[in-house]
């Protein structure tokens, strides 16, 4: 059996897809990369779709053993997969070997983590309000309640990080430690990638003997396909890392439905970053080179790439800006994953630049993908009067404001819509000395950093990688760290049910020691 087929992995079955063809691109070069794809037919679909529904009961009564004994074997699968999985990444994005292989560690980092929360048990959140049958003037019941799986999830593929957000990314580690089946939706910019981790999430399902329909990849380019997946009366929920058109896209058509469900979905944003006073006389220089190279990080394709910068007219803002300029428009141009993210960009400059701002850059495109770097200005004023200046870029594009005083600071940062992250920079007093401007930032962003970049994103349990609305569709989850299961649970709740028949975390022998609610204590 050779590394790619051009298989999809349909509730069990290995098979190739029945529709138009495509392939994986070379960024660099344009060339198609072997072997061919066939778009997955509507029998695929509406198979994998009801092979999930149809083990959803099976898949969610596994022990937490058992599924942490899942997300161990895909990460043991996906190391075992060595040199083979990082050649296919680079050649289908063009990103260099050590971030892949950078990538492939917190993947299985993620795996492992939600192993451990599973095997420990508490994130249920179990809740056991004991009968009081003498209660006047009526008896109180015995009530207990844990959370519970919604069913199958549909997970699309991200372009940008093609292992940590796709096939066997976050959101289907979390999704499988709930007890959710998994139905993902590849990216057609990284086919063979998709089917090399596909293969070994099938692989390891077979292996522990776990209902069919645990797992499904299906191919395709079109939207009708993400469409159909999100539309079928199986699927319970759907979460998506992507532009803000396609997460929108699948969360107004998983409101239409029949019985709507939840989509949570991660677009993006432009990570407001502030300079104050102090630091920007202190070392505004070193500041300005930080936020480049975060900004040129992977060509900007990152969700959390600065993309908005605010200073006050002052001491170091001239030398802020000038190296700013320097670091940004000295920059190369470079490859990005693949050519539509080029296109998209450029559409996007061409909107901003059809603004009242100025635009500077040198570099020189070469590649059919390649993008090049740019500083971009604007006053308070046009930022204030034009949304588009106040949304994501999505690539190396910095648009940088200089505000007059901290009224004017205060007013656009009110203007911003929600944000992933907002990132101040201040010595001295400064954090104290503007209250109004931090709480404003504060109120619209799911991560509030201080004196760092907004790139890189920490996997454990007190991320938030959220945000309000337009950065993701629910402000009250994150998409990373092992909080993000919340996202694939319901509370159900127990009422004078027999002690033999609860849930082993409801029991009160507690046969599983989890730490729990009782009558209002945590024990």
């Amino acid at each position: 059996m050779s590394a790619h087929e051009g298989a999809h992995f349909v509730a069990g079955a290995v098979e190739p897809g029945g529709g138009e063809p495509f392939h994986g691109v070379d960024p660099k070069s344009g060339a198609e990369l072997a072997p061919a794809y066939l778009e997955a037919t509507g029998e695929q679909i509406e198979r994998a779709a009801q092979a999930a529904g149809a083990a959803a009961a099976a898949f969610a009564a596994t022990s937490p053993q058992q599924r942490a004994a899942l997300l161990r074997a895909i990460g043991d699968g996906l190391n075992a997969l060595g040199d083979t999985l990082v050649e296919r990444v680079t050649a289908e994005t063009a990103l260099p070997a050590a971030r892949v292989n950078g990538e492939r560690a917190r993947t299985v980092l993620q795996l492992g983590q939600f192993a451990d929360l599973i095997e420990e048990g508490s994130w249920v959140d179990a809740r056991i309000d004991r009968a009081q049958p003498d209660r006047q003037p009526l008896p109180k019941p015995d009530l207990r309640r844990m959370l519970v799986p919604l069913g199958p999830v549909v997970v699309f593929g991200a372009s940008n990080f093609p292992l940590a957000y796709s096939v066997a990314g976050g959101d289907t580690a979390s999704s499988l430690a709930a007890g959710c089946p998994v139905i993902v939706k590849g990216h057609p910019a990284h086919p063979g990638t998709s089917e090399l981790v596909g293969r070994v999430v099938h692989d390891a399902v077979q292996r522990l003997g776990l209902p069919a329909g645990t797992f499904s990849l299906l191919h395709g380019r079109s939207n009708a396909l993400g469409a159909a997946l999100v539309q079928h009366p199986a699927v319970q929920a759907v979460g998506f890392t992507g532009s803000h058109a396609g997460g929108r896209a699948l969360f107004d058509l998983a409101a239409r439905r029949a019985q709507p469900i939840p989509v949570f979905a991660e677009m993006g944003s432009a990570n407001p970053v502030v300079v104050l006073p102090n630091a920007l006389a202190a070392r505004g220089a070193d500041v300005a080179a930080a936020l480049a190279a975060s900004a040129l990080m992977a060509q900007g394709q990152f969700c959390t790439s600065p993309g908005i910068v605010l200073t006050l007219d002052g001491p170091g803002n001239d030398a802020f800006v000038a190296v700013l300029r320097e670091k940004l428009t000295g920059a190369a141009a470079g490859p990005t994953v693949h050519a539509s993210i080029r296109a998209g960009y450029e559409r996007a400059l061409g909107e901003v630049k059809a603004l009242p701002v100025t635009a500077v850059s040198s570099a020189v495109a070469s590649g059919s993908s390649d993008v090049c770097p740019v500083l971009l200005a604007a006053t308070p004023s046009a930022v204030l009067d034009n949304p588009r200046l106040r949304s994501e870029i999505y690539g190396p594009a910095v648009l940088h404001v200089t505000c007059r005083d901290a009224a004017e600071l205060r007013r656009v940062c009110e203007s911003f819509d929600g944000h992933l992250t907002a990132t101040v920079h201040g010595d001295g007093g400064d954090l104290a000395a503007y209250p109004e401007v931090i709480a404003a930032l504060r109120r619209r962003v799911g991560r509030l950093i201080a004196n760092g970049v907004p790139t890189g994103v920490e996997v454990c349990p007190s991320m938030v990688h959220g945000g309000p609305y337009p950065a993701a569709t629910d402000p009250r989850f994150s998409a990373v760290g092992t909080s993000s299961i919340q996202r694939w649970v319901r509370p159900a709740c127990w009422q004078d049910w027999p002690q033999a028949l609860l849930p082993e975390e409801l029991r009160d022998d507690n046969p599983r020691g989890v730490r729990r609610t009782i009558d209002g204590r945590v024990v």
